[in-house]
């Protein structure tokens, strides 16, 4: 039934993508500046992306230790103009150092997404959201949660474009981040407070829009970034206490895709003994199937 459901969202959001032939717009731009989809945080844009794979590895603190490989994947929709739904989900492995493996889905989650406000000439844009874990979608075997959990978030970006001359060589930073409060349905699970952002130097930014220093290629095509990936607890067990990662890593950006790394280092030693990390790909169907996707499936495009 879980796999079911998973494969029977997924067909019927490319389906109904299918069944929509106007002209594609662009994705993920506020004015000049375009915000790559990043790896630990979410982007603030409600448009068409596909994710896949994302891998990451760590080993758990614990003895014996716990290796651990996830293998997941995000398809995201714009269904009206600004306002796109997602799923996605995640395949865990686990082998302790002595014992058998265990794997598994973790539960699905389905996204909402809706940019609230852009504002193309300070390279700005606020979104609102609601991410929903469903609960019993996942396998016991790797302790996936029997219960669901709803998290409202608020999104922004932006980038620093609209500097002074004096400081032009800063222009190509840019923040994102997302805010988020979460409300399990389970009574004696804690709420929890979820932070993050990433702070990029966009080198595709500095060529094209402050200055060619003539970088070559694929170098000239890469963001170095560092991302912040915190949750905080609010009550019951672990109030007040905060665990997370920072990631350090590099977007490449082309047409066609974006391949992205991460180092992830616990911020503390309940968030993690050990550094892991990430390796993600995402596919632009937008700039690949531009009559099927980067639009809207009802209203006019953007």
């Amino acid at each position: 039934m879980r796999k079911l459901f998973c494969t029977g969202l997924t067909c019927a959001a490319f389906a109904a993508a299918l069944a929509s032939t106007r002209v594609a717009a662009g994705h993920g731009f506020a004015g000049d500046r375009f915000f790559p989809p990043t790896i630990a945080t979410d982007d603030p844009f409600a448009v068409d992306e596909f994710a896949f794979p994302t891998v990451s590895y760590v080993k758990n603190a614990g003895s014996p230790g716990n290796h651990e490989i996830d293998a997941g994947f995000e398809f995201d929709k714009e269904i009206f103009p600004h306002f796109a739904i997602g799923v996605s989900d995640t395949y865990i492995y686990q082998k302790p150092d002595h014992g058998p493996s265990v794997h598994g889905w973790d539960n699905l989650a389905v996204t909402a997404k809706y940019e609230l406000w852009i504002q193309p000439q300070h390279e700005f844009i606020l979104a609102a959201g609601l991410e929903s874990d469903i609960g019993g979608t996942g396998a016991q075997s790797i302790g996936a949660d029997s219960f669901s959990t709803f998290t409202p978030k608020l999104y922004f970006g932006k980038g620093f474009g609209d500097l002074p001359d004096a400081v032009s060589a800063l222009r190509p930073f840019a923040l994102t981040g997302e805010f988020g409060q979460s409300f399990p349905t389970q009574a004696d699970n804690s709420n929890t407070f979820q932070w993050g952002f990433a702070l990029e130097y966009s080198l595709p930014y500095l060529m094209q829009n402050v200055r060619d220093l003539g970088i070559p290629r694929p170098f000239r095509d890469m963001i170095p970034l560092v991302e912040f990936s915190m949750e905080t607890a609010e009550n019951r067990a672990g109030r007040g206490l905060t665990t997370g990662t920072i990631n350090p890593g590099v977007l490449y950006e082309n047409p066609y895709f974006q391949l992205g790394v991460e180092a992830n280092i616990p911020v503390n030693s309940r968030s993690g003994a050990h550094v892991g990390f990430t390796i993600q790909a995402w596919i632009f169907i937008d700039d690949i199937f531009p009559h099927v996707f980067g639009h809207p499936l009802f209203g006019e495009q953007r």
